[in-house]
């Protein structure tokens, strides 16, 4: 018989096109110890988990990875295809359970968990201190809310070092692969990058993590480029931690100067924050060359969830919405579209290819007055702001989360969490099921997938089961798709040698310390005091840090130090501890801390239980606050007047301003310059006088200010908000409207207006102040 050879060769090489799809194998695989790397040519790089049962599919030559383990190339798994018809294709498969899991955020992790305390976690029932477990393992709540309640979306706190997050990365993503179709962890983080004070700085050092001015250090630059910058290079190291989504920026517009938050926005000038949220959006999600995948989306991209509609800087008097009795957001100047802006023509106007935020975090508060229905609840729970306004007049279809704990129950007026507003008489399943009907996506602090499936069968009851089931579908391919569009379905594998030396590296740093530099104000600066050489003596007097309740109701211990660390002092100038002795003295204060506006002990004597916040250093009595408060009510409260007029308070650190009037007693006729760290606008007159020289910084490391001080570097910041003159004009001014003050005139003549900074040669008057003053 005769062989056909031609027709053999022909079969063969069907058979070897098939397993090959058609075409020569154009990757190769390497193994990293607990994943594997697949590099592939004009093709983006595969990792995967062997122990998570996910193989890899071949078809032209490239691989994917066959992440339900099917055995086919299903939409979601082919990275050819558009971001949204994978989403598309992958939310059509998932189970209820499965999208109920997505819509979940997870409370705050620590990479380990703390042994006790706020985050304490157990290892296999144990404390991490007592487990023997390492410090990148899976906490069992973890585990839990990974396996059982489908949760991918983790909101990570402290990180022990960037290698341990980078491992812990790698744990997570292993386990969630092998479950159900290999939805990868979606992991983020609140601003981690803000300046420690003592933290010394020098190049070459690197260290965890660049350490930038806070926001308003940010704004106080008045450089947009400068916040892109710091985008740019967050995102990088986000990524080299496992973090994919940045819970910022925060463009509320601080209209409001008692406010305990004040210091995460961008100031009280809607111009300067719209221009400042789109930077700061544009830098983040932005990936560019071979790190780009398509749309300006990719291996470098962090998704920015900005925060916090419609607008939460307008808390009445001062108080914050954390709380029962700061739950209210008043309108007096009716400006809450002024609010709206940097949400509208900034994070959803981007320069860049991404084109728009792609989340959006509600505030807490009640926005007072501002649904035509007359319906007061929390902004998650509107349907007026949130399906009326920003999914169907703004026509934003991204991703919307609640801010944390809006579904538990308050527990007492005075108690940080359970922010349920207007819904406190609900269970947490109908808070979760009106949230849903509002138009949000997701709930933020929730590991607990059973309060969303009650939520679903409510609809089931009131709309049907195709309808609800649509409704999950909408969430769900939103959600996916801020997964896609960072590439971790392709990879979501970390190198922890490669993430230790990416975080933090000199480069970074350094980048980092200059903007720290060009974000402190001075605005006084008498008879040219400053520059100040070196090797001069210098008195720095001791700091009083009372006993206070930071604003997660954990108590600190009185103690008095220094301010500063000395030994970084002493390589500028000789440290002396007489005043007689020195040639100029410094002084590190604080902005007046008065508390958050509300006293139990007044409320057990009687009264209602509100007090003033202060923004003054001395007593304060409340003669000219409201007789009645333009919001108010509460089903722990009897009365509807949250009035505090009359009422006095009193700050925790007047020693700060005595300090520097007991130090200008001691110096005499020698300088005394003032270093204040500002969280809020502060009223200054009660110590002014008494200073030469005044340097506000925004949380920079000390050793930024003594750079100044000595002339290394030249002041060139501006104040991001105005100083008010007294407490009389705070309560007089309008909560929702910008730069309504009467600002404070120095005894040089300076007002401390917005805008408003000095330079070695006097008053800045530049391109900066033309544009936004």
């Amino acid at each position: 018989m005769k062989t056909n050879f031609t027709a053999v060769f022909i079969v063969l090489g069907i058979i070897a096109g098939l397993s090959t799809g058609c075409s020569r194998q154009k990757w190769s695989e390497e193994s990293k110890g607990n994943y594997m790397i697949v590099k592939q040519k004009d093709a983006p790089t595969l990792g995967y988990s062997p122990q998570s049962g996910v193989a890899l599919l071949t078809e032209n030559g490239f691989a994917f990875k066959d992440l339900n383990r099917n055995g086919s190339l299903d939409v979601y798994e082919d990275w050819r295809r558009p971001m949204t018809e994978r989403a598309v294709n992958l939310a059509s498969m998932l189970s209820i359970e499965e999208m109920a899991g997505l819509m979940l955020y997870s409370a705050h992790q620590s990479v380990p968990g703390a042994s006790s305390g706020f985050g304490a976690s157990t290892y296999n029932g144990k404390s991490f201190a007592e487990s023997g477990a390492k410090p990148s393992d899976l906490s069992d709540a973890q585990r839990k809310f990974l396996t059982e309640d489908n949760l991918r979306h983790v909101l990570v706190t402290r990180v022990e070092s960037p290698a341990i997050a980078a491992e812990w990365n790698n744990n997570v993503q292993a386990l969630v692969e092998g479950i159900g179709h290999g939805i990868p962890a979606n992991n983020s983080s609140d601003p981690r990058h803000e300046a420690t004070a003592n933290a010394e700085y020098n190049f070459g050092s690197g260290g965890q993590i660049s350490l930038w001015p806070g926001s308003l250090g940010m704004a106080a630059t008045f450089d947009p480029g400068i916040v892109e910058r710091f985008g740019q290079i967050a995102s990088i190291e986000y990524r080299a931690l496992g973090i994919t989504t940045a819970l910022s920026p925060q463009i509320d517009i601080a209209t409001e100067p008692r406010w305990s938050r004040v210091s995460g926005t961008f100031g009280e000038d809607p111009d300067l924050a719209t221009d400042m949220a789109r930077a700061y959006v544009d830098g983040f999600q932005t990936s560019s060359k071979d790190r780009e995948i398509r749309d300006g989306w990719g291996f470098e991209s962090v998704n920015a969830m900005v925060k916090h509609w419609p607008g939460g800087g307008s808390g009445e008097a001062g108080r914050d919405a954390h709380y029962n009795y700061g739950k209210y957001a008043v309108f007096p100047g009716n400006n809450l579209e002024l609010h709206k802006q940097a949400f509208l023509e900034g994070a959803f106007k981007l320069n860049g290819a991404t084109q728009r935020a792609s989340a959006v975090m509600p505030y807490y508060t009640i926005s007072t007055g501002q649904d035509p229905a007359g319906n007061n609840v929390g902004n998650a729970y509107s349907e007026y702001l949130i399906k009326d306004q920003l999914r169907t007049r703004y026509e934003y279809d991204g991703v919307v989360c609640t801010d944390w704990g809006v579904t538990n129950d308050n527990r007492a007026v005075e108690a940080f969490g359970g922010m349920c507003w207007g819904n406190e008489l609900l269970t947490v399943a109908e808070r979760h099921y009106k949230i849903i009907k509002a138009g949000c996506d997701q709930f933020g602090g929730n590991n607990d997938k059973g309060p969303v499936l009650e939520a679903y069968e409510m609809g089931v009851k009131e709309f049907g089961e195709p309808a609800m089931r649509e409704r999950f579908e909408t969430s769900a391919i939103r959600l996916l798709l801020n997964i896609f569009r960072c590439g971790l379905f392709e990879n979501p594998y970390l190198d922890p040698e490669e993430s230790q030396q990416t975080a933090g590296n000199p480069e970074l740093m350094q980048e980092a310390y200059n903007a720290q530099l060009k974000s402190v104000v001075m605005i006084k600066n008498k008879a040219n005091v400053l520059p100040v050489a070196e090797k001069k003596n210098v008195y720095i007097p001791k700091r009083y840090y009372p006993s206070v309740t930071n604003f997660f109701g954990v108590k600190t211990e009185a103690r008095t130090e220094y301010p500063v660390n000395i030994d970084m002092v002493k390589r500028y100038y000789n440290v002396v501890e007489n005043p007689g002795e020195a040639d100029f003295a410094i002084v590190f204060i604080e902005s007046p801390n008065s508390g958050g506006g509300y006293d139990v002990d007044d409320r057990n004597k009687g009264g209602n239980g509100y007090v003033p916040v202060s923004l003054q250093y001395n007593d304060y009595t409340a003669t000219y606050a409201r007789a009645e408060s333009l919001a108010g009510g509460d089903p722990l409260e009897k009365f509807t007047n949250r009035s505090y007029k009359g009422k006095t308070v009193k700050t925790y650190n007047k020693s700060d301003m005595t300090s520097v009037l007991e130090t200008k007693s001691k110096m005499g006729n020698k300088p005394v310059i003032v270093s204040l760290l500002m969280s809020k606008p502060t009223i200054v007159s009660e110590f002014e006088k008494a200073a030469d020289a005044i340097l506000i910084n925004f949380n920079v490391q000390q050793q930024a200010v003594l750079d100044l001080i000595s002339g290394k570097a030249e002041p060139s910041a501006l104040l991001p908000f105005q100083m008010p003159a007294n407490m009389k004009t705070v309560e007089e001014q309008y909560e929702d409207t910008p730069r309504d003050m009467e600002c404070y005139k120095d005894s040089e003549g300076n007002i401390y207006d917005f805008a408003f900074g000095l330079n070695w040669k006097g008053v800045i008057n530049d391109a900066r102040v033309a544009k936004y003053k």
